[in-house]
């Protein structure tokens, strides 16, 4: 494989998750195309490592912590999501503007 089937797949995940940010109106939704579009960045850091041409980690270790960066934000924007259910009794994200304004 090249490097370009590599940044392809990863310009089709990265448009998917931004069409999914763009589009959703429940927050869960939102939350699950922002992972992908952190997911394409993580093929392209794995991806420019592997084919630079010396042998080097850092694309891993920058992976690792897009990987831990994604689990603290899928934490904390689930417990986020979970307040304002608790309080506005919907995660939609509309109904909660409307409310707010």
């Amino acid at each position: 494989m090249r490097l370009e089937d590599f940044l392809v797949l990863s310009l089709i995940l990265f448009v998917l998750g931004g069409f999914c940010v763009l589009t959703r109106r429940n927050a869960i939704g939102i939350l699950l195309g922002i992972e992908l579009m952190l997911n394409a960045a993580n093929i392209d850091y794995v991806a420019f490592a592997f084919f630079s041409g010396h042998p080097n980690y850092d694309g891993q270790v920058f992976a690792i912590f897009v990987i831990m960066l994604a689990a603290a934000e899928a934490v904390i924007g689930l417990a986020i999501i979970l307040a304002i259910y608790h309080n506005l009794r919907t995660i939609d994200v509309r109904a909660n503007e409307t409310l707010a304004g």
